[in-house]
């Protein structure tokens, strides 16, 4: 079976998948099949980062160019792309933003179960967390376990007072055809430093 998010997080949340809104889970048992993606077009509501984020967005840029992004914006479109590769247990997801004024901001992650049960979400360069999900109000929710720079195979944890803080997601149901995301990056010293919210839908070809 090709890799999907829905077949990962069933796996993982086990029983709890069942408590999901069945809008959302018909919406992850779409599988990517390799040259088929999936497709999500929509409008970003909140772009925010704090004066450390911003300082952290800009330093991280030449290695993880738009997983930290150092601007403050908002009602801009965003297009999503979901895929995965033959021979590769990885799902990837490539997010384009289309910010007011600037030029296009281009993000691809790639998410993975390890061999411990865990799910892993990389950014680039070998940077990743680990994921913990749950259900909550019929919602799915992510919430980071700590972030890895991982070399040659191995995980080498990072202390969480060099990361930008504990990244907190929820995938919200609107109706079959439409879903809110929020994350929210809250350091334990500095606060909230990155705030993304939008509104999306899937596109069908």
């Amino acid at each position: 079976m090709n890799p999907s998010e829905g077949e990962l997080f069933k796996k993982i949340l086990g029983p709890a998948w069942g408590g999901l809104h069945p809008d959302i889970q018909a919406r992850f048992d779409h599988n990517p099949m390799p040259g088929k993606p999936l497709y999500y077009t929509g409008r970003m509501t909140e772009l925010t980062c704090s004066k450390v984020g911003r300082v952290l967005g800009y330093l991280t840029m030449p290695l993880i160019q738009g997983a930290l992004m150092p601007y403050n914006d908002a009602d801009f479109p965003v297009d999503i792309e979901v895929y995965s590769k033959e021979g590769s247990v990885a799902i990837f997801k490539q997010r384009i933003y289309r910010l007011n004024g600037r030029k296009p901001v281009q993000f691809t992650s790639y998410m993975l179960e390890s061999a411990r049960g865990e799910v892993l979400e990389y950014v680039g360069m070998g940077m990743g967390m680990k994921l913990v999900l749950a259900v909550r109000d019929g919602n799915l929710h992510f919430e980071s376990d700590g972030y890895f720079w991982q070399i040659a195979g191995v995980r080498i944890p990072v202390p969480a007072w060099l990361t930008p803080g504990k990244t907190y997601l929820c995938h919200r149901n609107n109706n079959s055809a439409q879903f809110d995301i929020r994350i929210e990056i809250r350091h334990a010293l500095f606060g909230t430093t990155f705030t993304q919210a939008g509104v999306f839908r899937e596109v069908r070809a």
